[in-house]
């Protein structure tokens, strides 16, 4: 396969940048330019999918001369993948699989994503200079309490740490009381977990009397789910550690298409040698300009196995100038899916907006559920939020819950029941945790 490829620098991930995070934004796109050809014709080459997609809108990869010129190639969508279960959307034979991963499944069929060796490898490199971005370096301890299996969590920061020469912890998810056991006698500097479950575990220090501060943990990194700068906030004081933002998705890699830099933690800068990034407006589809607001997309530019060409995330972001690695540009955190959104009584809103309000609290301890129900033809959202220990007296905080559903109304423009209940009463994710449970009837 001829295709261009930026090397590491041979002093390696622990010592400096690399070459592509050193690159400046005309190199990048020039690589971009090169590898975004060779994915368009290598996907309508052997994936039957991409040939009849392609040939459906009229358009050949030989139409690709520039990156302008990706607006004119059809979309590809959650449901496509499903469609084509459990092998079909491969670009490689069967045979040249090392490892296959999968969704859950849990709506429909599983996606199943596929990766050769040098695959692998690419992951293993991007997931490293994410770990490094956070603040990790070879030698340091890192605590993986992502979930290992089908998920392409766990193994995707496995090889990642293990690349830049990082001891790893394999802990996967749950076991809460022994996660803390581990952290406290192993001594990581370093853990990779979802946000809502690190919640968990310092309600576990907490529960055992131990001070989080105290801890070895020096940096976090977190993903999986959306999450706020005022849990960010959270974390990094109840630990005394950096806490920055990954992301990534299966389809398009797993963990570490993109990474916040802990000296600026100003979004997360994407591996653009790698992933090119566009955000559309999800309504139209047409491309927007960077930084304005809309859902995100993606294609693979090395890929073997499965290749992705603009994949519709249904996240919500903007692309924005890059800052700590200037030739990539950064994304903003996530503030939601494009198929998530709660439109109550026609006002559009995201979980992470109740976040904010509930966090902004001294009384609540961050973990929250809202519940959609429907009375007559009106729409009812309520909240219920856990508060701290500390702050329950049994009486239901009434005041307390009144100012924030007071300050979600001339925020947000919504009514939402606000319901204090006792410490450790909600049940407890370990994996993304589940925020929105819609009672309201179908039809």
């Amino acid at each position: 396969m001829a295709m261009a490829r930026l090397k590491s620098s041979g002093s390696g991930y622990s010592a400096e940048l690399d070459e592509a995070e050193r690159a400046s934004r005309d190199e990048i796109m020039a690589l971009q330019t090169k590898r975004l050809a060779w994915s368009l014709q290598h996907a309508y080459d052997n994936v039957a999918h991409y040939q009849k997609a392609f040939d459906s809108a009229g358009v050949h990869p030989s139409d690709f001369k520039q990156l302008s010129d990706l607006a004119k190639f059809p979309f590809t969508v959650k449901t496509d993948l499903r469609d084509n279960y459990p092998f079909n959307m491969f670009a490689v034979p069967r045979e040249k699989l090392v490892r296959v991963h999968a969704s859950s499944g849990t709506t429909g069929k599983p996606i199943v994503v596929g990766y050769t060796q040098d695959d692998i490898d690419i992951w293993s490199e991007v997931m490293a200079r994410s770990i490094r971005a956070a603040g990790g370096r070879s030698g340091m301890i890192i605590h993986n309490a992502y979930g290992y299996g089908l998920f392409t969590g766990g193994l995707g920061v496995h090889y990642g740490a293990e690349k830049l020469g990082c001891t790893v912890v394999p802990v996967s998810g749950g076991m809460t009381e022994r996660q803390v056991q581990l952290i406290n006698d192993f001594k990581p500097d370093i853990i990779t977990v979802t946000p809502s479950y690190m919640l968990a575990i310092l309600d576990e220090f907490k529960r055992q009397g131990l001070d989080p501060r105290k801890s070895s943990l020096k940096f976090g990194i977190f993903g999986a789910e959306p999450w706020t700068n005022a849990m960010r906030a959270e974390i990094e004081q109840a630990f005394d550690m950096d806490a920055t933002d990954i992301y990534g998705l299966s389809e398009v890699i797993g963990p570490g298409v993109a990474q916040e830099c802990v000296e600026t933690k100003d979004g997360l800068h994407i591996w653009e040698d790698h992933f090119y990034p566009e955000v559309i407006d999800p309504e139209t589809g047409a491309v927007l300009p960077d930084g304005e607001r809309g859902e995100l997309v993606f294609t693979s530019l090395t890929k073997q196995a499965f290749p992705i060409i603009r994949y519709r995330t249904r996240d919500l972001t903007r692309l924005l100038p890059g800052t700590a690695r200037p030739g990539m540009r950064r994304m903003e955190k996530v503030t939601g899916r494009s198929d998530d959104m709660i439109i109550l009584r026609g006002v559009n809103v995201f979980p992470t907006q109740i976040e904010e309000a509930l966090l902004a609290t001294d009384w609540c301890g961050g973990h929250f559920v809202i519940e959609l129900t429907r009375e007559g033809r009106m729409d009812e959202m309520t909240v219920l939020a856990e508060a701290r220990p500390e702050s329950w007296d049994g009486s239901g905080l009434l005041a307390h819950a009144e100012k924030v559903a007071l300050f979600i109304k001339n925020t947000i423009g919504i009514t939402a029941r606000i319901k204090a209940v006792a410490p450790d009463t909600l049940e407890r994710s370990l994996g993304k945790a589940k925020r929105v449970y819609d009672k309201r009837p179908k039809g």
